[in-house]
C-alpha cells in the first residue's frame, strides 16, 4: 500500500465557470492545486527533490505570496483570525489549498486555507482572493457543524475582482473540505439572481517528486496560463458586449467574521 502523506498532496481536476448575465458565458480547464500542511512546509521542503519552501525550484512556495504576505507564517496569521473569532487555541492545523509556483511563477485567484482541530474538523474557513490589479481580500467563516460533508455559507461581496462585475451582490459558498476528493464552489449573485457560478473539483494524489514531475509535464504552462486564460476570457467577454466596470473599483471595506451552515 502506497504511504499516506499527511504534509501535503495534489488534487488533479476542473476549474469551471459560468456566466448567467447579460452574456451567458461558460470556460473549463484542467488544472491541478497542492494542498499543505503549512506547519509541515520545512519536513515537506527536506521531503522532496522538486519542491522547495522560499527558494528557487521545479515547484516551490514564497510565504510572501500569502497571508500578511510579508513572509511571516500563514499558519500564525489564520491562527491569530481563528483566535479573533471567538476559536481560542482549538486549532490544531492549517492546511492551504493554493496553486504552488512553477518555475518560480504563479498567481493564485482563489487560496483556501482550512483551520481544523485535533480530529482534523474544519473549524473556520479563510479564503484569500487576488485581483489582477496586485489586490487582494480576506473572506472567512467558522464553522457551525465541522463533521458536515459539506460546508455552506454566504458572504457579501467586499472586493473588486472582474472588469465585468461591480460590488454589489453576495457570495455563496459551497466547499468539500480535502480528502480522496475536493470541491470549492462560490456563486455570486445580486438583485437579479444568480451572475456567475465557479468551481473547482479535484481527486487526491500522493505528494511525491514522480507526482510533481508528471504535473510538471501534463501542466508545463500552468500557472502562467492561469492569468493567460484570464485575460483570453475576459476578451471574449468583451467581445460579447459584456459592458466594463474598471473605472468602479472602490476603496476595500474591512473583512467581516461569519458564522456558516454545514451540509
Amino acid at each position: 500500500m502506497t504511504e499516506r502523506h499527511t504534509d501535503g498532496a495534489l488534487y488533479h481536476g476542473v476549474v469551471a465557470h459560468k456566466r448567467a448575465r447579460p452574456k451567458r458565458h461558460s470556460l473549463r480547464y484542467n488544472v491541478f492545486s497542492m494542498l499543505v500542511d503549512l506547519d509541515q512546509l520545512e519536513s515537506l521542503d527536506r521531503r522532496l527533490k522538486f519542491f522547495s519552501v522560499d527558494r528557487f525550484n521545479l515547484f516551490s512556495m514564497s510565504l510572501r505570496d500569502f497571508g500578511p504576505h510579508d513572509g511571516s507564517s500563514p499558519s500564525a496569521f489564520v491562527r491569530k483570525k481563528a483566535e479573533a473569532a471567538g476559536l481560542g487555541d482549538r486549532v490544531a492545523r492549517v492546511r492551504m489549498l493554493c496553486y504552488p509556483r512553477l518555475l518560480g511563477y504563479a498567481f493564485n485567484p482563489l487560496t483556501v486555507f482550512f483551520a481544523e482541530d485535533a480530529d482534523g474538523k474544519p473549524l473556520m474557513l479563510v479564503y484569500e482572493v487576488h485581483n489582477t490589479f496586485g489586490e487582494h481580500h480576506f473572506y472567512q467563516a467558522v464553522v457551525e457543524e465541522p463533521a458536515a460533508p459539506e460546508i455552506r455559507h454566504t458572504s457579501e461581496k467586499a472586493f473588486y475582482v472582474s472588469p465585468f462585475n461591480t460590488l454589489a451582490g453576495h457570495y455563496r459558498f459551497s466547499v468539500r473540505p480535502p480528502g480522496d476528493e475536493v470541491f470549492t464552489g462560490i456563486t455570486l449573485s445580486d438583485e437579479g439572481g444568480g451572475l456567475v457560478t465557479a468551481w473547482f473539483e479535484g481527486k487526491r494524489e500522493e505528494l511525491t517528486d514522480g507526482a510533481l514531475l508528471r504535473a510538471a509535464i501534463a501542466y508545463p504552462l500552468m500557472t502562467l496560463g492561469v492569468v493567460a486564460g484570464i485575460h483570453w476570457e475576459a476578451l471574449k467577454l468583451f467581445l460579447k458586449g459584456v459592458p466594463v466596470t474598471l473605472g468602479m473599483r472602490p476603496i476595500l471595506p474591512k473583512t467581516r467574521i461569519r458564522r456558516t451552515a454545514g451540509r
